[in-house]
């Protein structure tokens, strides 16, 4: 009886099998082909980047510091959105097509167990390349965007300081007659009503009157009440300053610090109303990301399924 091949009877040295006649390598080396899917990350990466540059240029090109002028909020987040979608649709199918075209042919595997491997290979690829994609952001990004919006946010910045230096005009007026005297800061006020008599006498000068009624409406504001007192003290100095009835000083001093405090209220309404503006914008942007990531992994492992089975056609 002629001997026994060895190849016939040892599994693992058969050709279907262990691939040598298809130059395949054998199913039970590894189930991962990490070069491939390194690959495809990398792909999916720098596209990523690359349109995340693109869509950041275009979004700082269609803003303007003019009213009336460049993409309003809402066009600007529906764009932002559509971008992202698009930009993770674009990257994930390259990454995943990529991952499961270059990785190693398996043999003897149930066409099942290959479309789950191709499936996790894409996986993989986007999760690689979403990880180096958000580190590259983190580092890179915010030095780009910085130099692009610091142009806006100094038009931005001066515009608001004009409207705090218009807001405080008269606290800006008195400042420097505070700074001569030694009652600035937020001493003032008490200092002021060290000097106060039985009977108050007008300041010197208009800008010292001014300044001590700011300080006044200053503290009151802070309170959120101006004491009687106080009111009856600056209604004085009014009359004395203006020649109007203590009765009309007094009115004027009511009214004025009830515009003051209109004016205090509608401030915190616009910082508060900011501010939930913010956090929504920023809620909705986190599910833009969540949603976009989600479509992403979704594509990248679909798209290696077709480059798995083009690869083994």
């Amino acid at each position: 009886m002629p001997p026994t091949s060895t190849i016939a009877t040892d599994p693992r040295r058969d050709p279907l099998v262990y691939g040598t006649a298809t130059g395949a390598v054998p199913s039970g080396l590894t189930a991962v082909s990490w070069g491939a899917v390194f690959a495809g990350a990398a792909a999916a990466a720098a596209l990523s980047f690359i349109l995340l540059l693109l869509g950041t240029g275009l979004g700082l090109s269609s803003l303007s510091p003019w009213a009336n002028e460049g993409a309003s909020g809402k066009a600007l987040g529906i764009g932002t959105f559509v971008w992202v979608i698009f930009m993770q649709l674009a990257a994930s199918a390259l990454g995943g097509y990529i991952a499961g075209r270059l990785r190693t042919k398996w043999v003897a595997l149930h066409t099942e167990e290959v479309a789950f491997r191709d499936t996790a290979h894409g996986f993989l690829a986007w999760a690689v390349a979403t990880l180096l994609t958000a580190w590259l952001a983190a580092s890179t990004l915010s030095s780009i965007v910085s130099g692009g919006v610091q142009a806006g946010a100094e038009v931005a910045g001066g515009a608001a300081s004009a409207a705090t230096a218009a807001a405080a005009g008269g606290a800006a007026a008195a400042g420097t007659d505070a700074a001569k005297s030694g009652n600035g800061g937020p001493t003032g006020y008490l200092v002021d009503s060290l000097f106060r008599g039985g009977k108050a006498k007008a300041p010197a000068s208009a800008e010292q009157a001014t300044g001590e009624v700011t300080r006044i409406f200053t503290n009151a504001a802070v309170a959120g009440k101006l004491p009687e007192e106080d009111a009856r003290y600056a209604a004085q100095v009014v009359a004395q300053r203006t020649g109007v009835s203590q009765q009309e000083a007094e009115k004027r001093v009511n009214e004025t610090f009830n515009q003051v405090q209109t004016k205090k209220q509608e401030a915190e309404t616009k910082a508060r109303e900011a501010a939930d503006a913010a956090r929504k914008a920023s809620a909705a942007a986190a599910l833009a990301l969540f949603i976009s990531l989600l479509i992403g992994a979704f594509i990248a492992s679909y798209a290696a399924t077709i480059g798995g089975r083009q690869r083994d056609d």
